[in-house]
């Protein structure tokens, strides 16, 4: 790795930073890289790991020499682990759906990412695999819910090919591309935030409208039971 330094503060706990997690594997920070990606999209415990940000960064640092692997052996890599860990978590959900769908909550666990994912599917089915990469937490619950809902083998594998290519080789590129422009070296924190929010926007218009649809539910139940209440006739 060379010698070029480029500092980027976590959003969250310091270690979980993109630079932090890059540069704990050393020599072996592309093999990292994948290890995380792998993980996050693979296995149900990886869903807090920073994935937009994590290629973006490496794509970065691959441009400024910080990495030295070529871009054209580290975007394909990344894109391997990404199209491996969703494989992964499709036959998680094959062969143990039903006992991940009834688990109780646990601090790696919560229902909820199972049900948000399921919504996914019932408003964009298949292409949810596509969509699902760039939305942090679904991705990782994803592959899963597919493999719950028997979704067929070979549309999960020409979807999983799609949102690999798209995310996993799309972001990494990307960042290797804007990481040769100064301007973008000087203000990558800034940028990493960005990106950060943007993936978050999803999420958080779902719940925004699951929230608005669960009051107008509550409003609409409490009209039913003042009509029922009401003397007939009135």
């Amino acid at each position: 790795m060379g010698t070029t330094v480029i500092t980027v503060v976590a959003l969250g706990p310091e270690w979980l930073a993109p630079e932090n997690l890059i540069g704990a594997f050393g020599a072996f920070a592309v093999l990292g890289v994948c290890a995380i990606v792998f993980i996050e999209t693979g296995l149900l415990v990886g869903f807090f790991l920073p994935g937009d940000s994590l290629l973006f960064t490496t794509g970065l640092l691959v441009a400024t020499d910080v990495i030295q692997t070529p871009i054209w052996i580290v975007a394909p890599l990344i894109g391997l682990a990404a199209f491996l860990g969703d494989q992964v978590g499709y036959q998680i959900g094959r062969k143990s759906g039903p006992r991940i769908f009834n688990r109780p909550n646990s601090r790696f666990f919560r229902q909820e990412y199972v049900d948000k994912t399921t919504e996914y599917f019932e408003r964009f089915g298949g292409r949810t695999i596509v969509i699902a990469r760039f939305v942090p937490i679904v991705r990782t619950f994803a592959p899963v819910v597919a493999g719950v809902g028997s979704m067929r083998y070979r549309t999960f594998v020409t979807y999983n090919i799609i949102g690999a290519l798209l995310w996993g080789v799309g972001v990494t590129l990307l960042g290797y591309w804007l990481g040769q422009f100064a301007f973008v070296q000087e203000y990558l924190e800034p940028i990493l935030i960005a990106i950060v929010v943007i993936s978050a926007i999803p999420v958080v218009i779902e719940l925004l409208r699951a929230r608005r649809n669960g009051k107008k539910g509550s409003a609409s139940g409490d009209d039913a039971t003042t009509a029922a209440a009401s003397p007939q006739g009135e």
